[in-house]
């Protein structure tokens, strides 16, 4: 039985007062709610990681990164490396998520060397892969998700995947208010944990956590999680108000 992930994308949000307020509300609300029976991470930007896992060390809510570079050290100005922070606390790092690959210009190679280095640095990659608009109306989702999952997973044994949490983001579907239908989304989540049988083996893909992502909200987070195949959810906007998170939160338990 795979337990369900909350897991909240501060994206470029908040300040040092509205991160920390954020935090011990959210830690409040999984302390009543969540229990052990569901994993909640928040992923706030990287100058307030520190005062946010400080504001959660009481609760079960873990802390990750939005993005890290895959070198451990060296002449890499402005970077932040998978050791450094594991040092500060961190659990999970977000990889390839969809404006990282979109707005930043990451590839699937970049993006390859970073879950690589995730799991070697001791935290646990969540990889974020999903279609554009215009390869949804193409009938190309299937091919972008093998083509991002395949080239994400590339030089990975099983052992190593299985650190792995996917998250399925329908590009179409983040920040605008449109989100993939419950049915859209079993369909893509059941697609990826059959490539990862495909990949690996039905054990593996079976162990192994997806979440949903795109325009998730305090009214759509049960449907969704109700699919089959739908473990969890990564969290934009809604993740920015305590209130609306626990109700996601609670929908999941």
């Amino acid at each position: 039985m795979r337990k369900p992930f909350v897991a909240g994308n501060w994206k470029m949000n908040t300040d040092s007062h509205t991160s920390v307020n954020l935090a011990e509300k959210i830690a409040s609300v999984s302390s009543e709610t969540a229990d052990q029976s569901v994993s909640v991470a928040v992923f706030p930007p990287f100058v307030y990681l520190q005062m946010v896992f400080k504001a959660l060390s009481v609760s079960n809510v873990a802390v990750g990164a939005q993005d890290f570079y895959f070198e451990q050290n060296g002449a890499f100005t402005g970077e932040i490396s998978a050791l450094m922070l594991k040092d500060i606390g961190c659990t999970y790092v977000l990889c390839g998520h969809s404006e990282r690959r979109h707005v930043i210009g990451e590839t699937d190679e970049l993006i390859n060397k970073k879950v690589t280095a995730a799991i070697s640095g001791g935290l646990l990659p969540i990889l974020c892969v999903g279609e554009l608009l215009e390869e949804r109306k193409a009938d190309k989702t299937n091919e972008v998700i093998t083509r991002q999952t395949k080239k994400g997973l590339a030089g990975l044994n099983a052992e190593k995947v299985s650190a792995v949490t996917m998250a399925y983001e329908p590009v179409w579907a983040i920040g605008t208010g449109l989100t993939a239908t419950p049915q859209q989304a079993q369909e893509a989540h059941d697609f990826i944990r059959k490539l990862l049988a495909e990949m690996y083996d039905a054990q593996l893909a079976e162990e192994i956590r997806i979440l949903y992502g795109g325009s998730v909200k305090p009214d759509n987070a049960a449907e969704l999680m109700c699919q089959q195949d739908v473990d969890g959810v990564l969290v934009g906007g809604a993740s920015l108000k305590a209130d609306d998170f626990s109700v996601i939160i609670r929908a999941a338990v």
